[in-house]
């Protein structure tokens, strides 16, 4: 007999980053965490880039057959803000969600080595940091400062709560990445992400509908003062001048928007989860299931590791 689905709180944070301070951040996101938790929820997701930075408008001196002084010095100045995952940064992230028992899924830029990756990481309050996703595809000039994932970080997390997993920013518009994570039975899809566009509701309504499960999306409200005076910003240098406007959203997995979007400012938005929803939303389609056509369609996932040298 299969228990009854036990209704919880979910949030996503709203916050901005210390694109120079990745510790700092990391201490203030723990902070919203809590507060989130002393608010009920069991399931919290914070924005793409949060730790480590998004450097909005930045152009890193790569005009085509160029790299300029100056981008090499703003990419160290990135490279040195990024965080090592046996960091400070992860453990207090890791404190704060063993202290709330909350499952917490956040983005941040991974150092491994010479190269920095757009990653999402995932935390279980009994046992700390359990995984992370690499971002697969960096957008336009995002390629020129980030490493790309493989298939071997696509990872979902089975809980009491549902089935977690995260898809960053743009990777939401490649179909192939959302059939995988809907073959795996994901039912909180969780979406950080720095596009603020008024396309971005209507797009993580379309995943709610399409693999019939809830979509928790977090994006930063963070200002021009934020970055520092070494930022290079093609938005200018006012220091009001909103870089991200949020835009954070939780929608049902029939595509009803139950919180946001917020586009005021820093803030958290809450929304009640009944994972028995889920179901009652597959009644009619299932993508991967009794809608699928595997005699005409089918998808082959390479889960790999992908090493430049394999010692043998």
């Amino acid at each position: 007999m299969i228990s009854p689905a036990v209704v919880f709180t979910a949030a996503v944070v709203q916050m901005a980053s210390d694109p120079g301070d990745p510790l700092a951040t990391a201490r203030t996101a723990a902070d919203r965490l809590r507060e989130a938790a002393a608010n009920g929820a069991r399931l919290v997701v914070f924005p793409e880039a949060l730790i480590g930075g998004y450097p909005k408008g930045a152009s890193f001196g790569a005009p085509i057959g160029m790299r300029k002084p100056e981008g090499r010095a703003a990419f160290a100045r990135y490279h040195a803000a990024a965080i090592d995952l046996d960091g400070p940064e992860v453990a207090v992230l890791a404190e704060a969600c063993a202290e709330t028992g909350v499952f917490a899924v956040v983005g941040v830029i991974e150092r491994d080595g010479a190269t920095v990756y757009c990653t999402a990481l995932y935390f279980d309050g009994d046992k700390g940091l359990v995984g992370k996703h690499r971002k697969l595809m960096p957008t336009a000039a995002e390629r020129l400062i980030w490493g790309f994932g493989d298939g071997s970080t696509l990872p979902v997390f089975k809980t009491d709560m549902g089935t977690i997993g995260a898809v960053i920013c743009w990777e939401n518009y490649m179909p192939a990445l959302r059939m995988h994570m809907y073959h795996q039975g994901v039912s909180l899809y969780c979406a950080p992400t720095a596009d603020d566009r008024d396309t971005w509701l209507p797009t993580m309504q379309h995943i709610a509908m399409e693999g019939r499960t809830f979509v928790l999306t977090a994006c930063q409200y963070i200002t021009r003062a934020a970055y520092g005076p070494d930022h290079e910003s093609a938005l200018g240098d006012e220091p009001q001048t909103v870089m991200m406007r949020g835009g954070s959203a939780i929608i049902g997995p029939l595509g009803k928007v139950m919180a946001g979007p917020d586009f005021s400012g820093e803030t958290i938005l809450y929304a009640k989860i009944d994972p028995s929803e889920v179901m009652r939303a597959k009644y009619d389609f299932d993508v991967t299931g009794h809608y699928a056509r595997p005699d005409v369609f089918q998808l082959a996932v390479d889960t790999g590791a992908k090493k430049a040298v394999r010692e043998i």
